[in-house]
């Protein structure tokens, strides 16, 4: 008994010795005018550590923890140190930038058996995340569903080194690449940390792991995303790539403080997400050839409409790709730029200098042909980019309105002239997402009375007869367990539901007299395109989505 005694005091005297070490640490950083950090709570990044050679950091009590383009992070005993400032200014004429970090000695400990881990890691660029070819082809042939995901994770907790939070990471990004998921939410709860992924506008829940193992792996993406180690309380936005076999994919990094723990969402920028054609966003070809006659003209606005993540980027580019031409200039101005497109001067807002008016204005003398504002926010812009459309330029824009018809009262309020809208709007655009059934599994069946109902009450309001399914009786199902090939979600990919409101003299003539959503779309309905709710009925009866699917994104019951 005495000598458990002993052991536990030799235990509670070595934890103390510990923690007074840190104090010590944390108290000299403030004397030294340098910030804290303890290695315990951070992950080392392999990558920096070998820029310095062990001996070398053992020697002058240091180590490079971090490394992002050619700044590094750089953990040290003693910041006045000869040898430490011989070892910084041989850093500097390597083109580094350190920033120095005062650590104690035990937390250098940390960092220098990771030394032992070099051989497993393999060397990136900074702020890109490389997957090797190999690990990654072997992770994509065992992902076939969310939970084998989840077992390759616990897998890869279970692993003892240090290596494994690197390893966590590849599971966790090669699982989101192989599911196509658009966003990965790290959300931390009192007991667990949750992890999701957004496939196809929906949030899946993957599995749930310890905190501890989410504070490594939060350090260690802070790091590759150049954001603030120290800062827990404050929102953070970052970015870093990772490549899979010569190929760059951008992930959005963004940081909120949480309840328990910061919490992290991944945005994955896939070029091949955004590389849709017009021909394959889902626009009914009637209204796909008229828009494209829109699009040709030399000068005139063009506005989508939607909520946030409804794909009107995706349209936009779509838009940009068709008219992208030698001849032509074009000049973009977005919030933040997601994919970058040959051909075109892409330019990224900012809070102070450059904001979207100001871009705008800066663009026009630019002598550009198509103009391309991410988004209309304010009475100024909207004035300049309505100006822009009068003035011989082809203007793509977009605004938050949830129907075509809502953009005409929408620029009204920001203080258009209603006169001038009617001469630079060529037309304005709604669009939602919905998710497609999977073409190898989904399931056809009979209308139930109450759907009948609503099918019949939607095709009988379309004004143009000949877009109705010959067969308006039979829909299709998602199946709950779903298939291999769409990872059992019943459901692959998403298409968009469109309206559409051209400026013709019916619409001139309404509004003169600043009208309603209502009325404007009353007033266009002779123009005989379908409003959202009918393309999305359209879709269900062509067994493209399923009713279920579409009440999920649409008001079926609502009036117009």
């Amino acid at each position: 008994m005495v000598v458990f005694a002993d052991a536990e005091q030799e235990k509670r005297i070595e934890f103390l010795r510990k923690r007074e070490e840190e104090e010590l640490a944390q108290v000299l950083s403030q004397k030294y005018g340098v910030e804290y950090v303890d290695l315990s709570l951070v992950a080392v990044n392999t990558d920096a550590l070998r820029i310095l050679p062990e001996k070398e950091a053992l020697d002058a009590e240091m180590a490079v923890f971090g490394k992002v383009n050619k700044r590094l992070s750089v953990a040290v005993r003693a910041p006045e140190s000869t040898k430490v400032k011989v070892v910084v200014e041989k850093l500097r004429q390597q083109g580094y930038e350190p920033t120095l970090f005062m650590t104690s000695q035990e937390s250098l400990k940390r960092a220098y058996q990771r030394y032992a881990d070099l051989s497993y890691a393999t060397e990136t660029k900074a702020g890109v995340f490389e997957l090797s070819n190999e690990e990654l082809e072997q992770l994509l042939t065992k992902v076939t569903s969310l939970a084998d995901i989840g077992v390759l994770i616990n897998e890869a907790i279970e692993l003892k080194r240090a290596y494994r939070i690197t390893r966590i990471l590849e599971v966790i990004l090669a699982g989101g690449l192989a599911t196509g998921a658009s966003d990965i939410h790290f959300e931390p709860e009192e007991a667990s940390l949750r992890l999701r992924y957004r496939l196809d506008g929906v949030l899946i829940d993957v599995l749930s792991f310890d905190n501890e193992t989410y504070r490594l792996m939060l350090s260690r993406l802070k790091l590759l995303s150049g954001l603030k180690l120290n800062v827990d309380g404050d929102a953070q936005d970052g970015r870093f790539s990772i490549k899979i076999k010569g190929e760059e994919i951008e992930l959005r990094t963004s940081i909120l403080p949480g309840n328990y723990a910061e919490t992290m969402v991944l945005r994955i920028l896939n070029p091949k997400s955004i590389g849709v054609e017009l021909e394959q966003l889902g626009l009914e070809e009637k209204l796909r050839l008229r828009i494209e006659k829109e699009i040709d003209k030399p000068n005139g606005m063009i506005l989508n409409t939607g909520p946030t993540g409804s794909g009107k980027t995706t349209t936009l580019y779509a838009f940009l790709r068709k008219v992208n031409k030698p001849e032509t200039k074009i000049i973009t101005i977005e919030d933040p730029i997601e994919y970058h497109l040959q051909g075109l001067v892409q330019t990224q807002v900012d809070k102070k200098n450059y904001t979207f008016a100001a871009g705008l204005r800066s663009a026009l003398r630019q002598d550009p042909d198509i103009i391309m504002v991410g988004e209309i926010r304010d009475g100024e812009v909207a004035e300049t980019a309505i100006n822009a459309a009068l003035t011989g330029h082809l203007v793509f824009s977009t605004l938050h309105t949830n129907a075509a018809a809502g953009s005409f009262p929408r620029l009204i309020d920001l203080g258009v002239d209603e006169k001038v809208i009617s001469s630079a709007v060529n037309v304005a655009m709604a669009q939602h997402l919905v998710r497609k059934l999977c073409d190898a599994c989904k399931k056809e069946r009979a209308a139930t009375a109450e759907e009948q109902v609503l099918i019949d009450k939607h095709m009988g309001e379309i004004v143009d007869k000949a877009l109705i399914p010959a067969d308006t009786k039979k829909v299709w199902d998602a199946p709950k367990e779903g298939c291999e090939k769409c990872h059992g979600r019943g459901y692959k990919g998403r298409l968009g539901i469109f309206e559409a409101v051209f400026m013709d003299s019916a619409v001139e003539e309404i509004l003169r007299n600043k009208p309603s959503e209502r009325e404007v779309a009353a007033a266009a309905k002779q123009q005989g395109i379908p409003n959202m709710q009918q393309d999305g009925v359209i879709k269900v009866l062509r067994g493209v989505t399923s009713i279920e699917e579409l009440r999920r994104v649409v008001d079926l019951d609502a009036t117009h």
